[in-house]
């Protein structure tokens, strides 16, 4: 029992310190039936927690909701307006050190993209 207390310090502090390996930019593309949709994500991590935004089409930040973080996981939502009409995006992503690979959902609609650590 007295070996427990010091091993859950380590795994908490080694979950805080990946959870901070997510904070800053990242972008990449969606594929779309249109061409590619580019995107930008700021990430900001706070032990469990997510935060930070998507950059919007007209540039805009939008801020990431509900934002988890569990040991390599993310999962966020955010809300997406189209010209006065709110179309709610899900995410989760699975986060390497120079990548993440993200599923999304829109309207019960899947898709996948890879954003990267950017400047």
């Amino acid at each position: 029992m007295k070996l427990f207390a010091p091993v859950a310090a380590l795994l908490l502090l080694a979950v805080s310190a990946f959870a901070a390996d997510v904070d800053g930019k990242w972008t990449g593309s969606v594929h779309t039936d249109n061409g590619d949709f580019p995107v930008t994500f700021n990430f900001k991590a706070d032990g469990a927690m997510l935060s930070g935004s998507m950059a919007g089409p007209d540039g805009g930040d939008i801020a990431i909701k509900d934002g988890m973080i569990d040991g390599a996981n993310i999962s966020f939502w955010l809300n997406l307006d189209l010209g006065g009409n709110a179309l709610k995006l899900t995410y989760k992503g699975v986060v390497a050190t120079d990548q993440i690979k993200i599923s999304g959902d829109a309207a019960g609609m899947p898709f996948e993209f890879v954003v990267k650590r950017g400047a």
